[in-house]
This record gives C-alpha cells, sequence and structure tokens, in this order.
C-alpha cells in the first residue's frame, strides 16, 4: 500500500455522512419488506437503532460503499443483514454477500442472528477454523447465498483448497474490522478482496477508525457514505463500581469472599480467556455455588441452554466471556464482576450496562493486579469517574456472616412443614449421646472448612500504582516534517483516532521529538502504531540516556547514544556506544540504505546514506 499524507487522511474522514435518525423512527420507516417487519416483531423489536437507521436506507436505495463507526452492542449485524436479506436473489444459486468477522464467536453470533430474521429458503453457510472442513465444504456445494466466516479459514476455502468462488459476489462487508487487523489478519483480508468483483458494494464496520482501517477503505473501497455514531461511555448513577487490589494468584479467593458476603448474589462474572471461564466455574461448583460457564467452545444449544437455566436463576452465577456474553438481556442482575478488567472503557461500559436495569441498582466489581494499574487509570479518565476501593473481606468477617446465616437458614427450615421424613433421622442421632454434642459434630461435618478461619488463604493487597509522567513516547518526526508542539499533538490524534488528555514536555527536534504522556495515552498511542508495523513503530517508548553519554540496548527498539551527540535506529543484535565512538547494526536511520557503518567523534556525529528520508540501516 502507497504512503498517504496526513492531509489524505483528513480528506478521506470528510466523505458525507448519514446522520442517525430520530429516536421515534420506526422499522418501517426505513423501506423494509413486510417479511422482514413481521420478523423483526416476532423478535420484539420497536425501533431501530442509531447505527440501524442510518445503514438500513443507504443498503436499500444508496449506490456507494458504506463505512459504519459504531462501538459493539449498537446493532450493526441487524444494520447491514437485513436490508441484505431484502436486496438477495433468490433465485441466483451462487454465493451473492461475503461477511467476514474477526473471530469463529463472532462469525456465529453474525449468521445467527441473520438467520433469526430471514425465510427458510436463504441459505447461510458458516466457514471457521475448528468445524470439520468436509462439512464446509458440502454446505458450499449447495449453494448458499451468505457466506459468513474467518479470515483465515475463508482464505483456505478460497485460495488453497478452491472450494469458494466470490468472483460474482454482490457484498462484501468486513465486520468489526479494527478487530481484525489488531489480530493479525490484514494479509489475509486483502488476499481475499483480490479475489472479489471490482463492482460489488462494500461494508466496512468497526468501532474505531485509525490509520490502517482509513487506508484499507482507500485502497478498496469506492465512493462512500459514512455512518458514525458516538461512543458512549456514561455510567448509570445507580451502579456502585468498586475495585479491589490482588495479586493474581489470590483473584480466585478475593472472588469468593464477596461472593460469600454477598446475599442473594445473581451476576456474570468476565473472564478474558476460555480457559479462565472454565477453572472459575468449575471452582466455583466445587464450592457449591450454582455456577455454569460460558465461551465460543460450547456448541451454541448448549450454550442456549446455559443462558435459559441462567435467566430462570437454576444457576445464579454466569462466568463467560466477552463474545460469549452478547444477547445476554437480563433486568435484575445485582452484580458484574470483572474477573479480568477490559482494555477499554467502552468494553468496561458495555460490560456493566447489564446491571442496574429497570430502575435497580447493581454493584460492578473490577479486581485490579498491579499490572492492571493502567488499565484502570485509563477506564477512569475515559469515564471521568474514580471507583471507590473496597476492602477484601477478613476469614473472621466471613466466617460470623457465615454462621449467622446458617442460624437464619436452620430457622427458616424449623417452620416447614415437609420435615417428617427426617424426623425418624433425627431420633436416631439425638440417641448417640447429648443433643448439643451431636448437633455440634453434624455442623463440623458438613461445615468444617466454611466455619474454620485457618481454612481461608491469606490474602495480600497488591497497591494501585499512581500515574505520573515518566512515560515520555519518542516520535520519529521533527521539525523537518513541518511539526511544532501543537502539530504534533493533533498529528497523533489524527493517526489513532483518540483524543489525548493531559500534555507534559514537549521536544520536537530537527528529526524527531518527544512528549511525555500520561501512562494509559501513551500506551495506547504506542500500541496503535506498533499495529500499523510492528517491526519499527512510528512511535516507542523514548529510552533514557546513560550517564556516560552511552546507551545499549539488544533484540529490538529505538536507542540513543553517541558520546555528546545522537543517534537513533532500530537495535537488532547491534549496540550504540558512548564516548568517542559509536556503531549500530539494523535499524532505522535518517539518510536512506546507510549500509554497515560507523562513527567516531567525541563530539558526536550522524552518518547519512545520501537520502532526505528515513531508511533501513545495516
Amino acid at each position: 500500500m502507497t504512503e498517504t499524507t496526513t492531509a489524505e487522511v483528513a480528506a478521506l474522514k470528510t466523505t458525507p455522512t448519514a446522520e442517525s435518525a430520530v429516536k421515534k423512527t420506526t422499522f418501517a420507516d426505513l423501506g423494509l419488506s413486510e417479511t422482514l417487519l413481521a420478523a423483526i416483531t416476532k423478535k420484539g423489536y420497536e425501533f431501530p437503532s442509531e447505527v440501524q437507521a442510518g445503514v438500513i436506507p443507504l443498503l436499500l436505495n444508496g449506490d456507494k460503499d458504506i463505512i459504519g463507526q459504531a462501538q459493539t452492542g449498537t446493532g450493526k449485524t441487524a444494520a447491514f443483514g437485513l436490508p441484505l436479506l431484502s436486496r438477495l436473489d433468490m433465485s441466483k444459486k451462487w454465493v451473492q454477500a461475503m461477511i467476514l468477522a474477526p473471530t469463529r464467536e463472532l462469525a456465529i453470533q453474525v449468521a445467527n442472528e441473520i438467520k433469526s430474521f430471514a425465510d427458510r429458503g436463504v441459505k447461510i453457510t458458516l466457514l471457521y477454523g475448528g468445524q470439520n472442513i468436509s462439512e464446509e465444504r458440502r454446505a458450499l456445494k449447495n449453494g448458499p447465498h451468505i457466506v459468513v466466516g474467518t479470515p483465515g479459514r475463508v482464505k483456505d476455502h478460497l485460495i488453497t483448497k478452491r472450494t469458494l468462488d466470490l468472483s460474482t459476489i454482490d457484498y462484501f462487508i468486513l465486520d468489526e474490522a479494527d478487530e481484525m487487523l489488531n489480530i493479525g489478519f490484514r494479509e489475509e483480508i486483502e488476499e481475499i478482496l483480490e479475489h472479489t468483483p471490482d463492482n460489488k458494494k462494500t461494508l466496512l464496520f468497526s468501532a474505531t477508525m485509525p490509520r490502517a482501517i482509513l487506508m484499507l477503505a482507500k485502497k478498496y473501497m469506492h465512493s462512500y457514505d459514512e455512518v458514525k455514531i458516538a461512543s458512549k461511555t456514561t455510567i448509570s448513577d445507580r451502579i456502585t463500581q468498586i475495585y479491589y487490589e490482588v495479586a493474581p494468584r489470590n483473584k480466585f479467593e478475593a472472588l469468593s469472599r464477596v461472593i460469600d458476603m454477598t446475599e442473594d448474589f445473581y451476576g456474570i462474572i468476565f473472564c478474558k480467556t476460555k480457559m479462565d471461564v472454565d477453572e472459575v466455574a468449575s471452582k466455583l461448583i466445587g464450592r457449591g455455588i450454582k455456577a455454569e460457564g460460558i465461551h465460543g467452545d460450547i456448541e451454541q444449544k448448549n450454550r442456549e441452554k446455559v443462558l435459559a437455566r441462567f435467566k430462570a436463576k437454576k444457576c445464579t452465577i454466569l462466568v463467560a466471556t466477552d463474545v460469549a456474553a452478547r444477547g445476554i438481556d437480563v433486568d435484575d442482575l445485582t452484580h458484574v464482576v470483572n474477573y479480568s478488567l477490559p482494555d477499554n472503557a467502552e468494553v468496561y461500559t458495555h460490560r456493566i450496562g447489564r446491571t442496574a436495569r429497570a430502575g435497580k441498582t447493581g454493584h460492578a466489581i473490577n479486581f485490579v493486579s498491579r499490572m492492571d494499574s493502567r488499565k484502570l487509570f485509563g477506564i477512569e479518565r475515559m469515564l471521568k469517574q474514580k471507583m471507590t476501593k473496597g476492602q477484601i473481606p477478613g476469614a473472621k468477617e466471613v466466617v460470623e456472616l457465615q454462621k449467622k446465616r446458617l442460624v437464619g437458614n436452620i430457622a427458616n427450615l424449623m417452620s416447614d412443614e415437609k420435615l417428617a421424613d427426617f424426623e425418624v433421622l433425627a431420633s436416631s442421632l439425638l440417641e448417640l449421646g447429648d443433643p448439643k454434642t451431636v448437633l455440634a459434630a453434624m455442623l463440623k461435618d458438613a461445615h468444617a472448612d466454611k466455619f474454620e478461619e485457618k481454612s481461608y488463604n491469606i490474602i495480600a493487597e497488591t497497591p494501585r500504582q499512581a500515574p505520573n509522567w515518566e512515560q515520555r513516547i519518542f516520535i520519529a518526526k521533527g521539525k523537518l516534517d513541518g511539526l511544532n508542539p501543537g502539530s504534533l499533538i493533533k498529528f497523533l490524534e489524527n493517526e489513532t483516532g483518540m483524543k489525548i488528555g493531559d500534555v507534559g514536555k514537549i521536544d520536537v527536534l530537527e528529526k524527531f521529538s518527544y512528549m511525555n504522556l500520561q501512562i494509559a495515552d501513551a500506551d495506547a498511542i504506542m500500541a496503535h502504531f506498533k499495529a500499523l508495523n510492528s517491526a519499527q513503530p512510528l512511535v516507542v517508548q523514548a529510552k533514557a540516556r546513560n550517564s556516560d553519554g552511552g546507551g545499549r540496548r539488544s533484540g529490538g527498539g529505538w536507542y540513543r547514544g553517541g558520546g555528546r551527540g545522537y543517534q537513533w535506529g532500530w537495535s537488532g543484535r547491534g549496540y550504540q556506544g558512548g564516548g568517542s565512538a559509536g556503531r549500530s547494526s539494523g535499524g532505522w536511520y535518517r539518510g536512506g540504505w546507510a549500509g554497515r557503518s560507523r562513527s567516531s567523534s567525541s563530539a558526536g556525529s550522524r552518518e547519512s546514506g545520501g537520502g532526505n528520508s528515513y531508511g533501513w540501516k545495516k
């Protein structure tokens, strides 16, 4: 892909937009067929979401490609799925639409959502790694109208096995495009696009619009309309947000105590990985808690059964990944627990927004290790809210409460008329000796671990690290690129699509710059540029210079050294020396291809390969 200037990127962002419709717009107003309107009504939907109100008319009636920017959970699948179903030609026996999703969980979700609106005659085929490829091949031979899949498996069918033909498709849809690029599917996406017709209609949906997405749009999309829905990160004031500082090894113990201390706990526990879900759910069940786990490896029909049991409160705790928990709509959840803190405020808001519904109150519980401090600060800054620090309940406190609850439960059971079946057994036990001794033995047999403080592990807190100004970044652009402190900030905001918060010291030098930022902002910016070019990112963490003027770094990264002068480059196996000589090997270097070189000047010198732009120095 060719390099694009900041001005060109800005031009891409100024294409015509389709603003969201007013809230009272109905699905009938959008031009959908009576059949689809009936399916929508059957599912209980009345009014379209903002992204649906914006996209549906454009796909039904417009001729341009479409870019939709909206957060997860805003109804994007129905936004493109409903008009897509309207425009299918049922007489055609080949693939008319290709939908790419970043993960198999999302692919399954997209396919199931579209199926829920479709006529029985519509054929939808799912392609993703992990399922039987022979069955996929047979499904493709039956002439599906719509194919939904992950980039890797779609590429396998398309290019390697040649069991998929996209040469005649009318629609190509990229769902969660930013996530696909973050995972590393850019090459697969471009290879797939090369096998599609030029006259197709392309739709790209993404939560964010970084430069990489805009470049993909410039290369593969025609003139397009843009539907942009503002990110919503507001939290209901009926939700109490608490965080506990705890080491990873003590998280489950802390979680157990929070659950033990909460009467009528009914909630969702969010974990980062499927393995975590299985482990946490298994341990909770082992403690006698009615819990179940749900993630992408569980078959859809089993997931539906688990969700049904959870909604019926036959299990009171659901342990889940974000993807698997989508679509859960329960009004009376008391708690949402972030066993693993999410990476951004949008996901956090979406998670905890499942509690405190229908006018009720709710609680958001967050377990934070030292490594999570930056995430927590970033979420607090984006939400403009400070969370309350909680004190993990002590073993003695838990034991006393458990004892009180047992007494209350026994008192309630004694008023139950259905005790006759146990009275004979009770008489036999009382014949063993003193009633108090017999009862004590029974309690020990049933509750020994629960009522003994020594059975609880000691939990040590891991103090949360305060934000500081020590996160200093290096930007491989400077005055020669026409930058000053103000335009440097604007450049970074345009490239990343984020709003930078408080900024510390900025040094714009001739060929590169430094900037001091809050840790969360610095991490987000560096992650963005690393995703664009992991080998030589334009922005990296600045390295402190050693006191003798020299520095050394191996394994890859920008480095600094060279006596009283400066020399920057990507350090592979080489090093940068201080004092009177410096040597570098394998890195970015201002001045074209420099070959292998050495500098030796007490004042520090800079080498040039004769060019006037960044090149690879070997």
